[in-house]
């Protein structure tokens, strides 16, 4: 009776065994791939979030170095932002000026890498409306699961 015992469990697993291992681990893959590009994104967009926070505290600063005049032009803004630190929205293609409707835009290349700065502006949802001369707006793009959405910040 022994000798019986010992032959079975030396044959290994069965077919069941091995087939619900390998569903299980299956599931877990499946988990894995659906949640990277999700941790991605989110990663990719609060870099995004970060850079409109210093590019916004980068006017704000102009403006208070400069008696509460926001940046007239584009040049103007480029300087203002040159010293700004930014993680996604590198490189001089990603910042747009815009006022009154007219946009000063340098280069940009790629929609969901431009970042619009517009003077003079509020946020009314995710697009400007007109404000005072000493608001401004920044106006960008995150990702969502069906593309990109825009985003408005207040000054």
């Amino acid at each position: 009776m022994l000798q019986n015992i010992k032959s079975k469990r030396e044959q290994g697993f069965t077919i069941i065994e091995v087939l619900i291992v390998l569903a299980i681990a299956g599931l877990i893959m499946v988990v894995v791939f659906l949640a990277v590009p999700a941790l991605q994104r989110n990663s990719r967009n609060n870099s995004r979030t970060t850079d409109v926070n210093n590019l916004s505290s980068a006017v704000s600063e102009y403006q208070s170095n400069n008696g509460g005049a926001l940046p007239a032009d584009a040049d103007a803004l480029a300087t203002a932002v040159k010293n700004t630190k930014l993680g996604f929205y590198t490189g001089s293609t990603m910042v747009a000026y815009k006022d009154g409707g007219t946009a000063a835009v340098a280069a940009v290349t790629d929609a969901d890498k431009t970042v619009q700065v517009v003077m003079s502006a509020k946020c009314d949802g995710d697009k400007t409306a007109p404000g005072s001369s000493r608001q401004f707006a920044i106006l960008f793009a995150v990702e969502s699961g069906s593309g990109t959405v825009s985003r408005c910040q207040d000054s």
